[in-house]
């Protein structure tokens, strides 16, 4: 399938609080933001025109630039709306939603006091980060780079420099012939995937490793929560390499691959069993409620 290029699309970005054809939604070569990785951002997904749980994925944007040390100039309920308006505006109710925040080019050096906060939302049709084929179970590679130390970078922000070897590590293991890679920590326990969050079954038990230095995900918390409405026993803990053959199912969270089981992750091997469909299907059926039901399900 050909690939339609990001920046010669139709459609309506929110840019600076205001709307600008999709074409036009450009930034200066040299802004900071491109240059030093000064910039946050989100991915949240809508269901049937809804976008689940904009308010917690919101928060989070405003909380990862308070960690980068800069100010979204908007209030989360005017990044909410726009969040909103620019899926209406481009007739959309599936969809997938990308705000991001960054530093502009009025400087252009480690230290960039006053540049200017710019803040953009845009809002396309992506399916699930893996496909059709993912109900088969993916495979990831064991990648080569590691999750940095919270105390030598911003672990706790979803900062776009994070990502930098997320895709290194991805596209090593799509050379080799993988669908993903898992990530190990700075201490060499188990992470996370490139851009998901990562579940082991374990004797029946649903583990999951400690965020301690990668995103505590909000579909994360969201399938803990699943399990353990469903009577199923989680624990996060810390989960060291050599266990990740003695998994009896594998599978991973995040807002981009939904949940997805795996069925493969170096040599080891795995078939995606009960647990997996049961919070695969749990999955499925909250994000198409509506806000009001599930918050009459929270209640």
């Amino acid at each position: 399938m050909a690939l339609v290029p990001f920046d010669d699309r139709d459609g309506e970005i929110w840019f600076d609080g205001q709307f600008v054809p999709w074409r036009d939604a450009k930034l200066h070569v040299l802004t900071h933001g491109l240059h030093y990785a000064s910039g946050v951002f989100e991915g949240e997904r809508a269901y049937s025109g809804h976008i689940f749980k904009l308010r917690e994925h919101t928060n989070r944007l405003f909380e990862s630039a308070r960690i980068l040390g800069f100010e979204i100039p908007y209030t989360v309920e005017e990044i909410d709306a726009a969040c909103i308006e620019t899926m209406r505006r481009n007739n959309l109710t599936e969809a997938y939603i990308r705000p991001i925040a960054y530093r502009g080019s009025e400087m252009l050096a480690v230290a960039a006091q006053h540049t200017k906060i710019h803040v953009a939302i845009a809002t396309w049709a992506w399916p699930n980060l893996f496909g059709e084929d993912r109900m088969k179970g993916v495979t990831l590679a064991m990648a080569k780079w590691r999750r940095p130390a919270p105390d030598t970078a911003p672990t706790a922000s979803k900062a776009a420099g994070l990502y930098m070897i997320g895709t290194m590590s991805k596209h090593a293991a799509e050379a080799e012939g993988f669908n993903d890679a898992l990530m190990l920590d700075f201490k060499g326990d188990v992470a996370e995937a490139t851009g998901a969050n990562a579940f082991f079954v374990f004797d029946g038990e649903v583990h999951t490793p400690t965020p301690i230095c990668f995103l505590d995900g909000i579909t994360r918390r969201t399938v803990m929560g699943l399990a353990r409405q469903n009577q199923m026993k989680v624990v996060e803990r810390t989960i060291g390499a050599e266990e990740i053959g003695r998994a009896s199912e594998v599978f991973l969270a995040g807002t981009a691959a939904e949940v997805t089981p795996v069925r493969q992750i170096g040599d080891h091997r795995f078939t995606p069993g009960r647990i997996t469909e049961t919070l695969i299907n749990d999955y499925t059926s909250l994000v198409r409620m509506t806000p009001e039901e599930v918050t009459r399900r929270a209640a």
